[in-house]
């Protein structure tokens, strides 16, 4: 095996030896250091693989064929030979294929498919810093499989940025570091005018980079939206910057353009040879400055391996190259030559949108880790330059987010379920171990949603649905809607909805209704294209519906014309939550199936229909904004969704009665579509909507007993004060939230709040400590205490502060020490008053009040109260709370 040279490789006797003997490593090495390309064939013959497979996921397309295309070059062989690659859609293996790369999607597929991983003796996770979410959840998973059922198998995470000590300590792994090639990068920033649009700063930059410093240009641009106006400002069309355009016929008969541009291209060409593909066009653009051919190219995930392959090797005429790359081009793959980049610094991450209940890409400033690792593509063959198109004081972000913890958890839930998870944590002895663990609310969220499409039970076991629904391979919501469709026309009518709920906006105009869309769709299929529409967003909504037919196999094409709420009918079942009906009360309002109330445009295209489905809402604080919907049927909603239409009685709170109403109602869902007035209101449904007027109104408005506010005090403080004894939480928060627990019990048979008594209440609370408990309790923090004059004093508890004893100091004579609570571990506070009860003095150290401070109260204070005892030694005086008798 010829392998080149690489840093890496001084580093591969120290990762074989460790794999020998541990199953985990963690391997830190920047970019350039041939981590990716070296290390799955430098274990090929390990003794402990026994010929088995070496399965490497890679987050990127881009990136998985190109590592996998590397190896396979090293090894003289062809793509699917020892090394192979499996992306969505697309696989190079054979039955010979030792080393398979895949994407995140790919690996998850294959864990949950068979779980022991027949035939596979290491996962190796490479550029884990990007903290993808499947690549949390593939890892989580491995980890799994390894502890439960393959205790050999080998897991190798890869990472150019991430903290790798915090990583080795969660994986329990050694840790190896690898030192990188490069050379010295000058970074400079870039600042942008006035105004200026990105593609304008960006091409600026470009110039000078051109004109100032030898080698390729690497242009890392957000998406593919700003990379075709990064190529349309550098194209001498009319759309872009170039002046004196002059088409004119080249000599092999393709159109040639003179134009010119600023310094430094002067006098520069464009030539439109249908060899140089692009991403808005097809074709590259060739500028010719200062005597030579300039290349500019496009590189993101959505060309083809051909346009992608260009952007990755050098020039065959040895042109210089303008690369204009999406993050694709941060980690993982090489682009030779290279000497100079110009960062944006910005790329498209996913973040949860709730007005569309997915996770959408977002434009957002990236890490400072991403910026360092993007600086360090320009040194990789020699010296380099980079540009940062952003002011040298702003700050970034030291790393990357993991978008576990940003984004809408559906699909990760489902992909849980599967795996038969039904609480994943991030602590030894859970179930699932994650780097970071799922928020729970999100994952909450999640789950309630599924419940809703019918992908789990109400146990959170997934069902036969969501089983189907996890072949589709996409967002859960969209697969409940594509598997709902029935016949080839509505299956086809799907696929459109897909598109158009995950697509942007193709219409100008705005507006609410989804239909509008759809007929420019249909419309642009018949070769028309609407005033207000734009032709490339239809072209990508026809092309990704398409490509929705051919995963799901379906033959037939959608409808020319169709009735607005045979989509509304098909979105329903993507959006069960967000089924909302008209207010009979408030036209422009609708109640949602979830509960909540949306509002209508003024102008809104569906006003007036009775029944609809909103794909997009913006949740406002009070009514949501209905943005996008569409008309559902009700005749269907009846017959597809018939265990959601129920008639029952229900009992609620009257705020301004502050008693009980019993009605029976008709509902979908949470909408309520008819009351009347109902008989005998049940004592258990009495006690739960009491209960939830009390978590309304908040604990206060329960009948508290000064007695009783003080023992939960006391319990508070005893919690906090011996934590290994197991008193109860009876905090605001867990009181509120356990109240079905203790409380409603108490309110059974009564159906007003004022019913309930201070005692039962009382009763009801104390219900949660065990008798022995209590008396516990009341000695470690009694309510009262004895004090030396022959009294009992009562001692004030507060969370959070030390008990208070109110005394007079008359009464304390002849104690020496300060009194203690909770065996010995807690001072008293010692409120000591005067005879008239004013204060006198707060301490926690008696003695050395008798001792420094008594002198001079007694002083003070015998002149005033000349009937009471004032001794000069308190130590042996005899307490007292009485004054002394008239003539003494």
């Amino acid at each position: 095996m010829n392998l080149p040279s690489f840093p890496i490789q001084a580093l591969l006797p120290q990762i074989r030896t460790s794999l020998a003997a541990h199953t985990r490593l963690v391997l830190e090495a920047p970019p350039g250091a041939g981590k990716t390309t070296q290390v799955p064939l430098a274990l090929l013959d390990e003794a402990w693989l026994d010929g088995r497979k070496i399965v490497m996921l890679e987050p990127r397309r881009v990136a998985a064929r190109a590592a996998a295309g590397f190896m396979a070059g090293q090894l003289g062989e062809a793509m699917g030979e020892t090394v192979g690659y499996r992306i969505r859609f697309e696989n190079k293996i054979s039955a010979r294929t030792r080393i398979e790369v895949v994407t995140e999607g790919i690996l998850t597929r294959m864990l949950q498919d068979d779980p022991m991983l027949e035939g596979v003796g290491a996962l190796l996770f490479d550029e884990f810093h990007e903290r993808h979410l499947a690549g949390d959840l593939g890892l989580a998973l491995a980890l799994d499989v390894q502890a439960q059922l393959r205790e050999d198998l080998r897991i190798v995470v890869m990472s150019a940025t991430l903290d790798g000590e915090k990583l080795a300590r969660f994986l329990d792994a050694p840790r190896l570091s690898s030192e990188g090639r490069s050379y010295p990068v000058t970074v400079a920033h870039f600042a942008g005018r006035r105004d200026e649009s990105l593609e304008s700063q960006a091409r600026r930059a470009v110039e000078e980079a051109l004109e100032k410093h030898p080698g390729d240009v690497l242009v890392f641009l957000p998406g593919q939206r700003e990379i075709a106006r990064v190529e349309a400002v550098l194209s001498p069309s009319p759309a872009g910057r170039g002046v004196g355009v002059r088409v004119r016929r080249s000599s092999d008969g393709s159109d040639m353009a003179d134009f010119a541009v600023p310094q430094p291209l002067e006098a520069a060409s464009i030539s439109a040879s249908s060899g140089h593909p692009v991403s808005s066009t097809g074709q590259a653009l060739l500028l010719e400055g200062e005597g030579k051919e300039i290349v500019v190219l496009p590189l993101h995930g959505e060309l083809s391996i051909e346009q992608q392959s260009q952007a990755l090797r050098p020039d065959p005429q040895n042109r210089r190259r303008v690369v204009l790359a999406t993050n694709v081009a941060e980690s993982s793959v090489t682009l030779p030559g290279v000497r100079v980049v110009i960062d944006s610094g910005l790329a498209r991450e996913p973040r949860y949108d709730p007005s569309s209940g997915f996770a959408r890409l977002e434009t957002v400033n990236i890490s400072q880790a991403s910026a360092d690792q993007r600086t360090g593509r320009a040194g990789r063959v020699a010296e380099g330059w980079a540009y940062r198109l952003w002011p040298q004081s702003q700050r970034l972000e030291p790393q990357r987010r993991p978008e576990i913890a940003q984004v809408e958890l559906a699909s990760l839930a489902l992909e849980l379920a599967a795996w038969g998870i039904s609480d994943p944590g991030s602590g030894p002895g859970q179930v699932l171990r994650f780097v970071d663990a799922p928020p729970a609310g999100a994952l909450s969220a999640a789950r309630d949603l599924l419940r809703r499409l019918g992908a789990l039970a109400d146990s959170n076991s997934i069902t036969a649905l969501g089983k189907r629904m996890l072949t589709l391979g996409t967002h859960p919501r969209l697969a409940a809607m594509l598997l709902s469709a029935q016949g080839e026309e509505d299956r086809a009518l799907a696929c459109d909805l897909a598109a158009l709920v995950e697509a942007r906006d193709p219409l100008r105009s705005g507006g609410d209704a989804l239909a509008a869309r759809w007929r420019a769709l249909s419309a642009f299929r018949q070769g028309r294209v609407a005033g207000d529409a734009h032709r490339s967003g239809l072209a990508a909504l026809d092309a990704a519906a398409k490509q929705w037919r051919r995963r799901l196999r379906v033959d037939g094409t959608a409808p020319r014309e169709i009735e607005a709420h045979r989509l509304g009918d098909l979105l329903a079942h993507a959006f069960p939550d967000r089924i909302a009906h008209q207010h009979p009360l408030d036209p422009r309002r609708y109640q949602l199936a979830n509960g909540r109330m949306a509002r209508v445009f003024d102008d809104s295209a569906i006003f007036g229909e009775p029944w609809i489905v909103a794909s997009e809402l913006r949740y406002e604080a009070k009514d949501a904004l209905i943005l996008r919907a569409a008309p559902v049927d009700e005749a269907r909603l009846r017959q597809e969704f018939p265990q959601r239409f129920v008639t029952e009685d229900a009992v609620r709170w009257d705020a301004a009665k502050r008693a009980l109403s019993a009605q029976r109602e008709t509902r979908f869902d949470q909408i309520v579509l008819e009351t009347k007035p109902a008989g005998r209101i049940d004592p258990q449904h009495a006690a739960a909507a009491l209960t939830g007027a009390a978590r309304e109104l908040g604990l206060e408005s329960l009948p508290w007993s000064d007695s009783l506010a003080q023992w939960r005090e006391r319990v508070r403080c005893l919690r906090d004060w011996l934590p290994g004894e197991g008193f109860p939480d009876l905090s605001d928060e867990i009181l509120l939230e356990t109240l079905s627990v203790w409380l409603q019990p108490a309110f059974v048979g009564k159906t007003r709040l004022e019913a309930l008594s201070e005692d039962e209440l009382a009763d009801a609370l104390k219900s949660r400590v065990e008798w022995s408990q209590r008396q516990r309790i009341d000695s470690l923090a009694p309510p009262r205490i004895a004090v030396p004059s022959g009294m009992e004093r009562r001692i004030e508890y507060s969370h959070g502060q030390s008990p208070v004893l109110a005394v007079k100091l008359q009464e304390l004579f002849g104690l020496a020490d300060t009194p203690r609570v909770a065996e010995g571990r807690i001072p008293v506070t010692l409120h000591l008053l005067s005879p008239g009860g004013k204060p006198l003095q707060v301490t926690q150290d008696l003695r050395g009040f008798w001792e420094r401070t008594y002198p001079e109260v007694k002083k003070e204070m015998k002149g005033r109260y000349p009937r009471h005892p004032w001794p000069e030694d308190p130590w042996s005086a005899t307490a007292t709370h009485r004054a002394k008798p008239r003539g003494t």
